[in-house]
């Protein structure tokens, strides 16, 4: 019998291919909130770069992420890179 794997979406397909993510998720070596984290980054960037203001930006975000408190969210954007 055939097995079907379901095929993951890789939400840094900038960084890595489609199979590294796999094959990384696969052992469990994706952070999942720092990869939610970066994608929140990313958006915040889009956003602000078409003009929209940093506060409507966090508005916007909290609408994919309705879980997560505004201040999180500004938290997460503004955090200072290690």
């Amino acid at each position: 019998m055939k097995e079907i794997k379901a095929k993951l979406e890789n939400p840094l397909s900038e960084l890595i291919s489609d199979d590294i993510y796999e094959l990384l998720h696969s052992h469990g070596l994706i952070d999942e909130k720092a990869v939610r984290d970066y994608q929140i980054r990313k958006k915040f960037k889009q956003l602000r770069a078409s003009k929209i203001s940093a506060g409507d930006a966090i508005d916007a975000i909290r609408e994919e992420y309705p879980y997560l408190q505004f201040d999180t969210i500004r938290k997460i954007v503004y955090q200072i890179s290690k």
